[in-house]
């Protein structure tokens, strides 16, 4: 009678520890354009014009503002430890530029080479000038106000 007893509780450690060790798997996550290498490909300068372009790769994600006619294509992949926060794991823009006209002029593709990171520096702006204390903040001014020569009301005027 005590065998199936045991069995249960080893039964239940093992999924236990499956269960603990499925949460400490990483969440891979996306964001933008789901990108087909092989359409991305298909894109060829002097070929396809933006209705071609449209219909292959559907609405970019975003346009160029200023100058020449520019679609821009973007797709991130992150991966995320649990409570921590995510990290770009991959990362492609394909930018189509177009002529007056309309036709392809250049596709380029540029990838993970050219993600920046920034690494804020404590949480605080750094700023110009000297650090002033909390009382030389508050007792700063006095004296300043409505002084000969301000222009604020003072005995020069």
């Amino acid at each position: 009678m005590a065998r199936p007893v045991k069995d249960l509780g080893r039964i239940a450690a093992v999924l236990g520890v499956v269960a603990l060790a499925a949460g400490c798997s990483s969440i891979t996550g996306h964001k933008g354009y789901l990108a087909d290498e092989v359409i991305l490909r298909s894109v060829q300068p002097g070929v396809d014009n933006r209705m071609s372009v449209e219909r292959a790769l559907g609405q970019p994600s975003f346009t160029s503002q200023f100058g020449d006619p520019v679609w821009y294509y973007v797709s991130s992949t992150t991966q995320q430890a649990p409570f921590t926060t995510p990290r770009i794991t991959g990362h492609t823009v394909l930018a189509v530029r177009f002529d007056e006209a309309g036709n392809v002029i250049a596709a380029d593709r540029t990838g993970m080479d050219q993600v920046a990171r920034i690494n804020p520096e404590n949480d605080k702006t750094p700023t110009l000038g000297s650090e002033r204390s909390f009382l030389q903040d508050l007792f700063g001014n006095i004296g300043q106000v409505g002084a000969a020569g301000m222009g604020g009301g003072g005995a020069g005027s």
